[in-house]
């Protein structure tokens, strides 16, 4: 299944990207959604390339029933980002990986934050795919509306966030 979303923030883009990258706001992300982040590991500097992997323990609860009966009450997730260095104007792109222990589901994306004046675009595009035979499909695109959804909140966190820092 196709995985389209942007949001815009009204920072600029190594804002956005320090946020993205702060420990205790991707615990907070975690938490909003009802789980926890069980490790977050920053390979390189921020200022230039550099890798990102959190894992994190989700409920399932928002996941068809189908789905539900074979994975149980939580998945053990983990995101990979690989970011490039900066552009020119400070855009950053990363290509994203997401794998779910114990379930043949993958997120393959490029995450970019292009810089517009003072705001940053986050889009993100890519692919949600399971290879379980008969219902990969429905679980693909059952996941794929969610992963959209909590780029927007992650947005909108982002957003909170910074006002209140």
């Amino acid at each position: 299944m196709a995985l389209n979303a942007s949001t815009t923030l009204p920072y600029d883009t190594a804002t956005v990207l320090g946020v993205f990258t702060d420990e205790g706001f991707v615990r907070h992300m975690s938490e909003y959604v009802g789980g926890s982040l069980e490790s977050l590991t920053l390979d390189g500097d921020t200022a230039g390339a550099f890798t990102l992997t959190a894992v994190r323990t989700m409920p399932t609860h928002r996941l068809p029933d189908m789905a539900r009966k074979f994975v149980g009450e939580t998945l053990s997730v983990t995101q990979t980002e690989h970011w490039d260095a900066p552009a020119a104007d400070g855009s950053r792109q990363a290509t994203l990986e997401m794998t779910v222990a114990g379930v043949p589901l993958n997120v393959a994306a490029i995450q970019r934050l292009i810089a517009q004046g003072t705001d940053t675009v986050v889009d993100l595009q890519g692919n949600v795919t399971s290879s379980i035979p008969f219902l990969g499909g429905k679980i693909a695109g059952a996941a794929e509306p969610m992963i959209g959804k909590a780029l927007n909140v992650q947005a909108v966190e982002a957003r909170k966030w910074l006002e209140s820092r």
